[in-house]
């Protein structure tokens, strides 16, 4: 969940990709919005808050399935954080975007169905959308009970949740409930350096140097894995990117060490090996170690390495690595209004907004009009016209308003904008308004695919197969004479 995919030759570092992301993937807009609205019950306007479109209905499982398991459900979607799922929901290179095309696994549910005694789970996903249709980066809360695909599911290219990304074993990286268990899942109340097992997978090949993969934390997750398979030792696959598997081989609680000597309350830790995959193996698929415990938490080595501070990170996430820190939050936008300074001519000059309009405060009306018929007839206007004109075409803002689009947070990009040429300015031709028209293209492609007017779906005619013209007797379309 937490390593960046490569894209292509380059790969961002950790350092360039990571803060880039914690500062514009989920703003502090959004976290605060969505926050107040589940403190008062509220999930639907939560998720809402969050970008996430709920296509589940209670009442249709209610019918379907009980009022026990809705009543479970509908829990569960109380103190579901969408916020914080945004901010744990996997990532790649080169911008940071949600992993397309995903279901991912948030809770499961044993059920009966209707009349008979087959128990059937039901799982509470989440899905993303396939990459030509991520415009605004929204998810989907729906559920999947192993059967029955609704429309929305059959348009999705994966409607079934793998075994790689899922969070049903990690509640903590979205119940809001279960956030403080973040310290000790992450591995934040222990020393950062590796233990023997991560020093000899390095040694023998297993593991490249400089590798960001929770090596420390295998065991107690693994062991998550199996129980949840019903099973307390065995073999785990992990995943560790770019191709690269390793076979993780848990023993028994019998055939492990004791945490502490003499104590008979101590638990028991498990004996781990590492290794390569067995090609030769014809056995059933082993179960898979979710990525969200292979990697180690990108907010812990920002952390770590001082790329960030606490108040940056999201609430719930800072007070679970750092206990107690204030929630201090990013720097400020600078007020609106404020003036500009341009070398104009020998003399320093002010451009500001006035009646939501960015215009030179130094220069008399009449000199203006002169410049702007001069700037029409191809001759050279005044520096303050020409720092508006660039300001309105490719501003110093264009990299930080192309970050917020890209990831949906069209309100933030607004607000620079704003700030910088006023509420009542007409864009000019250029990069900046190219920008925002490609966002409003982008999320004009998500609604076409939400409502199944795009994409693959079954239910769609397609056309038919055009048929050869040769050896065809007359012309298609004859004409009479």
């Amino acid at each position: 969940m937490h390593t960046p995919a490569p894209d292509g030759n380059s790969r961002p570092s950790f350092c360039s990709f990571w803060p880039r992301v914690r500062a514009y993937a989920v703003p502090a807009a959004v976290i605060e919005t969505a926050t107040a609205r589940r403190r008062v019950g509220d999930w639907a306007g939560a998720c809402a808050a969050a970008g996430v479109d709920v296509d589940l209905s209670l009442r249709g499982l209610a019918r379907t399935h009980g009022r026990d398991l809705a009543a479970q459900v509908r829990a569960d979607l109380r103190h579901l954080a969408p916020d914080l799922l945004r901010w744990h929901m996997p990532r790649i290179a080169p911008d940071g975007l949600l992993r397309p095309g995903l279901t991912v696994a948030l809770a499961r549910y044993h059920a009966e169905e209707p009349g008979g005694t087959r128990p059937r789970p039901v799982h509470l996903v989440v899905r993303t959308p396939p990459a030509w249709a991520g415009g605004g980066q929204r998810m989907s809360l729906a559920l999947w009970d192993g059967a029955r695909l609704r429309d929305g599911a059959r348009r999705h290219p994966h409607p079934r949740p793998g075994p790689r990304f899922r969070l049903d074993l990690h509640r903590h990286l979205w119940d809001a409930r279960r956030a403080p268990e973040l310290r000790h899942r992450s591995g934040a109340d222990r020393p950062s350096a590796d233990g023997p097992e991560a020093r000899d997978a390095v040694a023998s090949g297993l593991l490249p140097p400089g590798h960001r993969c929770a090596v420390d934390r295998w065991a107690d997750e693994a062991r998550t894995v199996l129980r949840d398979a019903g099973r307390t030792a065995g073999s785990v696959a992990v995943r560790t990117g770019d191709g690269h598997r390793l076979v993780l081989t848990l023993s028994g609680d019998g055939e492990g060490e004791r945490d502490g000597a003499g104590d008979d309350d101590a638990t028991t830790v498990p004996t781990m090996h590492i290794g390569p995959p067995d090609t030769t193996r014809g056995r059933s698929p082993l179960p898979v170690l979710p990525d969200a415990a292979t990697h180690v938490l990108p907010d812990l080595e920002l952390l770590r390495t001082g790329a960030v501070e606490p108040g940056w990170l999201h609430p719930l996430v800072a007070s679970a690595l750092v206990p107690g820190h204030p929630a201090s939050g990013p720097p400020p936008v600078p007020d609106r209004g404020q003036p500009h300074i341009v070398d104009c001519r020998g003399a320093r000059h002010r451009i500001g907004l006035v009646d939501g309009v960015l215009v030179p405060l130094d220069h008399a009306e009449d000199e203006i009009r002169r410049e702007e018929l001069l700037a029409a007839l191809t001759g050279t206007p005044l520096p303050c016209l020409q720092a508006i004109d660039r300001a309105h075409r490719r501003p110093d803002c264009l990299t930080g308003v192309r970050e917020r689009l890209d990831h949906g947070d069209v309100t933030g990009a607004l607000a620079v904008v704003e700030n910088l040429l006023g509420p009542d300015a007409r864009l000019r031709c250029g990069p900046l308004r190219d920008e925002l028209a490609a966002a409003a293209r982008r999320r004009l492609d998500h609604g076409l695919y939400r409502s199944g007017l795009a994409g693959h779906a079954d239910h769609r005619i397609v056309p038919a197969r055009a048929r050869p013209r040769d050896g065809r007797t007359r012309p298609r379309h004859a004409t009479t004479r």
